[in-house]
């Protein structure tokens, strides 16, 4: 049962784990908008939620080739465009005389909108948990 129960709220928890870790990245571009030379980062979400899938299913789905004309069950490293979701810098929108590439609409931006998925994930797991009590009461 714990194991249905985890798998049921890894891709959750790893979501909530990469938001958080953006959530940081954006403020800390946010802290640093005045300091000469600072280069803005970020996370590709979609990188890293891939990177972290495929860690998961090493774990959790192990498959065999009964014929070579099999595909593999793991993705290839040429799938991924080498990015495992470290963080990346962000391009430079409009360049500053001291060097600092940090755009404070975009950080505001995507501070808020990583913070609203956040709290999209937050519900999605709360009403995910509701239906699993509920049908452990038997409602």
């Amino acid at each position: 049962m714990l194991n249905k129960l985890d798998d049921a709220l890894s891709f959750h928890q790893t979501a909530l784990r990469v938001r958080g870790q953006r959530q940081e990245l954006i403020a800390a571009n946010i802290a640093n908008a005045d300091t000469p030379n600072y280069k803005a980062r970020d996370i590709d979400f979609k990188s890293a939620m891939q990177a972290a899938a495929a860690d998961i299913s090493k774990e959790t789905f192990n498959t065999a080739k009964t014929s070579a004309r099999h595909l593999d069950g793991m993705p290839s490293k040429g799938m991924s465009n080498g990015a495992s979701g470290e963080p990346l810098f962000r391009p430079v929108i409009q360049g500053s005389v001291d060097g600092n590439t940090v755009d404070m609409d975009v950080e505001r931006n995507q501070f808020v909108d990583n913070g609203i998925r956040y709290e999209a994930s937050l519900t999605m797991i709360n009403a995910q948990l509701k239906k699993m009590l509920a049908a452990i009461q038997g409602q």
